[in-house]
């Protein structure tokens, strides 16, 4: 075997070209800089560039921010009109995104809580959304909102109930799209002044003119005045129902010709509902949907006598069926689904800096990537056939970014020299 070398101007990450023609066709760049204001001048790189240097890692395949020095520059000074700056420049600018921390102390327990709120970037999250026609304004939509347990050895992390070092950061989402993210340190578990953290979140999203017609989450929404709340800001809502005493009691009274048989997916289970099921020792009724599944160990529940696995989803849907709520419920299990993307796609497992301020930013910044990437994947998919809407983002490395190509001048004209036998020309139509 011989080897030559050339020293011809040939990157292998050429399907980016497109991403960074797209990433400004699209008016994200001049949204980003139009929000966020202009840099000192001498800094030299707009909020625009360092957005889009960040992104350019992960989809030409990195993990790190550090990957444009040690892998990525050369290849990404071949994009052309691409002003591409270094690792320490994209992280300046991640820091000088970055807002104060609240501190608070629980009067209850004494833990000292830390809060990272980053309002300017959470409302440029859903005005990207907007800019790219993902989100429409005065449409309806349902919203998610979970918390999620990020294992780190940052400087401030503080120890979560999982026995780690780590973050606990709240998200919203609607449709797997994140619309709020607020920073959480690792000791603040979901359930602590969930109720602000939601009121932050809708009126981000009433003030961009986004409706919600149902809300969705855990059993750590389960407070009242987390209902209280929801139920102001949406047109119903579902929210996993805490087991309690109460609850066993009426389960145990519910006649066994109630339970109705239904099947969702692979699961089979029996499903009935209380109508008249009043939470929190309050006097105002709400609908608790029951499902149960027989369980494999045949272990009886107490309250029933019964061998199943008894789960309660509160309500205030009067009209959906009892399968219907139920199927809507644990559809939030694919919701779930964006916190894996997030930390392997987009960088949520590697946070590079060492304070929570920071790292808030970072996932904010991270979280407007991963929405621009389902743009984009979704309208790639649309004209060329080789590409679908659901491809995670190594697939589409793979089959899109990963391609030999050279700028050439011609008849005065710059013109994109692709080596490959895929028709990339329908993109420019």
């Amino acid at each position: 075997m011989k080897v030559t070398n050339s020293a011809e101007k040939i990157t292998s990450f050429g399907g980016f070209n497109f991403v960074f023609k797209s990433f400004k066709d699209s008016g994200l760049s001049d949204l980003v800089d139009k929000h966020l204001g202009s840099r000192v001048k001498t800094f030299g790189f707009s909020f625009s560039d360092i957005f889009v240097n960040h992104l350019a890692v992960y989809l030409n395949g990195g993990d790190c921010t550090e990957d444009i020095n040690d892998h990525l520059r050369d290849h990404l000074q071949n994009v052309r009109g691409m002003h591409v700056c270094s690792a320490d420049t994209v992280l300046r600018g991640v820091k000088e995104l970055a807002t104060d921390t609240l501190y608070m102390e629980n009067p209850d327990t004494g833990v000292k809580h830390e809060f990272n709120l980053n309002p300017r970037l959470n409302d440029l999250l859903i005005k990207g959304l907007k800019q790219t026609g993902q989100i429409k304004v005065n449409k309806w939509y349902d919203l998610d909102y979970d918390n999620q347990v990020q294992p780190t050895e940052k400087y401030d992390a503080a120890k979560t109930y999982k026995k780690n070092y780590g973050y606990q950061p709240g998200i919203a989402s609607i449709k797997n799209m994140p619309v709020y993210i607020e920073g959480r340190n690792g000791n603040s578990q979901a359930k602590y002044l969930q109720d602000r953290t939601l009121d932050r979140s809708f009126s981000n999203l009433e003030s961009n003119g986004v409706r919600i017609n149902r809300f969705r989450a855990d059993s750590a929404s389960y407070q009242k005045k987390v209902v209280d709340l929801v139920e102001r800001n949406s047109r119903s809502f579902c929210i996993r129902a805490k087991r309690c005493a109460k609850m066993d009691e009426r389960i145990g009274s519910i006649a066994k010709t109630c339970w109705n048989k239904i099947r969702l997916g692979t699961q089979e289970m029996e499903v009935t509902d209380l109508p008249d099921y009043f939470p929190f020792g309050g006097d105002k009724p709400y609908r608790l949907v029951i499902s149960r599944i027989k369980r494999k160990d045949s272990q009886t529940d107490i309250f029933s006598g019964e061998a199943y696995t008894y789960r309660g989803i509160l309500t205030n849907d009067t009209e959906s069926t009892n399968r219907e709520i139920v199927a809507f419920y644990n559809a939030r299990g694919e919701s779930e689904r964006l916190f894996d993307v997030m930390n392997n796609d987009f960088g949520w497992a590697k946070m590079p800096c060492s304070f929570l301020s920071e790292n808030t930013a970072f996932m904010i910044m991270t979280a407007i990537y991963a929405n621009f990437y389902s743009y984009l994947i979704g309208e790639y998919s649309k004209k060329l056939y080789w590409l679908k809407p659901n491809f995670r983002l190594k697939k589409f490395i793979f089959r899109f970014i990963n391609v030999s190509a050279k700028w050439i001048r011609s008849g005065r004209n710059h013109i994109l020299k692709l080596y490959t036998r895929k028709d990339y020309s329908p993109l420019l139509t």
